[in-house]
């Protein structure tokens, strides 16, 4: 109690310090700017600016654009033209990222009209995002990732025409994807992820320089929409997501697909994987039950990462694997599969592939004994299925019994 009067009494007498020194007499920089910096600086638990943080430097006896030196770090200002003498200085970049500042963002910040960079991640901002960041009409990055923000994100987001990067990421922002979002054509990179967003994804197609969206870890369902073509990296795990996954084979420049632990159906086939920049592919803890591997003869797939593990998947495991030159790390566990696994595979493990896991599925047949010479770095896991392994390979460890195998699938 004692700190929260002390805070709320030298937050008075800071504010009141303040106001006595403006307007400046020489000063450069707008006054309307330096008073929402004032008012940004305030609206922060003094006991959270620690004395090596960027907020810790400013200091209001200067003129915020006209300081040299170690006074207000984070701040960046127009020139003001040299011709006309009454011309000011205008803030257009504020970067307190890391500062591990506590409070709330002042609905001031909509009065920096030239502000081009927000830059707010990875502090203890709390509350919501204020509507007035809307007057915003110049900022290109919006970085608010990694605090408390709390309530929907702003309706009319979509006015920032000029954003190209929006990244709100790790916060605890509810309610639906705002509709307006579709209007951000200039935007290259869209993080929702990690909140407690509801709804559906809106068509998304004609932000058509979208490079990379990330929505995962919220409570998005509904069927995928139509993606813009550009797009590299679509990142949409742990959601209630379902349907299948159609419009993604159209994504030519893809480089990493993640859908994993969502409700999606049908088959994993092969138009993902003929998309010929894709590196890296997560559709585990679905519900697919069909695995389409395509023949890969061009040399120019780039699959290193292919992970569909707890899924419905049956039948035999498909030797086309065998044909992406690049593909290191496979993860077919938790799945029907049965048969045995295709001599193809042993020539692999232990030179190219570096991690392969088969295990809880129904596969059968024996292993080699040779490969306990050519596993050494390999990882992965062959346990619970009814294979006849050679003694000491750890990989194959934990094999079911046979009643267990002789009776049938028990995944």
């Amino acid at each position: 109690m004692a700190r929260l009067v002390n805070s709320i009494f030298f937050t008075f007498l800071y504010i009141s310090f303040i106001y006595t020194l403006s307007p400046y007499v020489n000063a450069t920089t707008s006054q309307s700017d330096i008073q929402v910096l004032v008012a940004i600086k305030t609206s922060i638990d003094p006991f959270s600016i620690t004395p090596d943080s960027f907020l810790s430097s400013w200091d209001f006896n200067l003129d915020p654009c006209e300081t040299t030196g170690a006074s207000f770090l984070g701040i960046l200002c127009t020139v003001p033209d040299q011709v006309d003498t009454n011309a000011t200085s205008r803030i257009i970049e504020i970067d307190l990222e890391g500062d591990g500042l506590e409070g709330f963002l002042t609905s001031s910040i909509g009065n920096l009209t030239e502000l081009v960079t927000l830059n707010l991640g990875r502090n203890k901002f709390r509350g919501p995002v204020p509507e007035s960041i809307t007057n915003l009409r110049k900022l290109t990055s919006l970085q608010l990732y990694e605090n408390f923000f709390s309530g929907s994100l702003v309706d009319d987001i979509g006015v920032l025409t000029k954003l190209e990067t929006l990244d709100v990421s790790n916060n605890r922002l509810s309610g639906s994807i705002p509709s307006s979002i579709t209007s951000l054509r200039s935007l290259t990179r869209l993080d929702l992820s990690n909140n407690e967003f509801t709804g559906k994804i809106p068509q998304l197609n004609g932000l058509w320089q979208l490079s990379s969206f990330d929505i995962s870890n919220n409570q998005i369902y509904g069927n995928l929409p139509q993606f813009p073509l550009k797009i590299k990296t679509l990142s949409l795990s742990h959601n209630l997501l379902s349907g299948h996954i159609t419009p993604v084979h159209k994504l030519r420049h893809l480089s990493t697909l993640d859908l994993s632990d969502n409700r999606f159906s049908g088959g994993i086939n092969k138009g993902i994987f003929m998309l010929p920049e894709l590196s890296h592919v997560n559709v585990s803890v679905n519900r697919f039950t069909v695995f389409e591997v395509v023949e890969f003869s061009d040399k120019k797939s780039q699959l290193h990462t292919l992970d569909v593990h707890a899924n419905r998947l049956h039948g035999h495991l498909p030797v086309n694997l065998v044909t992406y030159p690049n593909l290191t790390e496979i993860n077919l566990g938790h799945n029907l599969f049965s048969g045995e696994i295709p001599s193809e595979y042993w020539s692999r493990l232990g030179f190219s592939w570096r991690n392969l896991n088969l295990e809880y599925n129904n596969l059968e047949g024996s292993v080699p004994r040779e490969l306990n010479r050519t596993l050494e770095g390999v990882q992965g896991s062959f346990e619970h299925n009814c294979l006849i392994c050679p003694k000491g390979l750890q990989l194959c460890h934990g094999q079911r019994t046979a009643s267990e195998c002789h009776g049938g699938d028990h995944n």
